[in-house]
């Protein structure tokens, strides 16, 4: 029994037109699943230049996830949803965040959607016994000083995890979570793309190199899996040591 076979499931990946939620839909992909992404630009062929992002195979669909109303209404392809992954996210450096309209857009993509999200897939999780994998960060457990939007984010997003996995466990849908470290990513490219900051990263990581949306991907994969079945509100920590200094 191979038990990281997703044939015949339906997985949605939200974020999944690049980067991590990426990764994390061409996984499911190659171990079966009929994928579905979201994603910010009009079609999948905007991303055709954009580096690390592959939409071979995946059902590409533009939503704007920062506007709950624009999630509540939009149609759903599927009656049944086995797995939902929400990897939505944006950061802005430079102090922006310690301005309110600033924080509070970072917070609707952060934070509100992945609500707005799980509420409008709802029916059809409990309909599949499905799973819900919810991205967060490891700044979910320490201070980012120039983002607070994001770090309050984030936080709120482990919360979140915890407390729609008891709330939906009786509806048949098991909740968990991913806190990525520093992924080599266009959100992360403030620090990858500078060689002084990069440096003084990698010294911070215990294993030496930076993470992988492969890295996200295969966590991600285990926590859809029957492998993880007696696993409820937990967020695996994913950083390659980064927090045990």
């Amino acid at each position: 029994m191979n038990l990281l076979d997703f044939s015949g499931q339906t997985v949605l990946v939200i974020g999944g037109s690049s980067g991590i939620g990426n990764g994390i839909a061409q996984a499911f992909r190659q171990y079966g699943a009929t994928v579905h992404a979201w994603g910010t630009r009009a079609n999948a062929a905007d991303y055709a230049d954009e580096p690390g992002c592959d939409l071979t195979g995946l059902h590409y669909t533009q939503v704007d996830v920062s506007d709950w109303r624009r999630v509540e209404a939009v149609p759903l392809p599927f009656d049944r949803l086995d797995v939902l992954v929400q990897v939505q996210g944006t950061v802005r450096y430079q102090q922006q965040e310690f301005k309110a309209e600033v924080f509070s857009k970072v917070v609707d993509v952060n934070l509100i959607s992945l609500m707005a999200c799980a509420d409008r897939c709802h029916g059809a999780l409990k309909a599949a016994g499905g799973r819900m994998i919810i991205v967060s960060s490891a700044a979910a457990f320490h201070s980012t000083r120039g983002t607070p939007a994001y770090n309050a984010s984030k936080t709120g997003a482990f919360g979140l995890t915890r407390t729609l996995a008891e709330a939906w466990a009786r509806d048949g849908i098991r909740v968990n979570g991913i806190a990525p470290g520093l992924v080599e990513s266009k959100l992360t490219r403030v620090t990858t793309q500078n060689p002084q900051r990069l440096e003084s990263a990698l010294k911070r990581i215990p294993l030496g190199r930076l993470g992988q949306p492969r890295d996200m991907a295969h966590v991600a994969l285990f926590l859809a899996s029957p492998m993880s079945d007696y696993m409820l509100g937990q967020t695996l920590l994913v950083d390659g040591g980064m927090l045990l200094a």
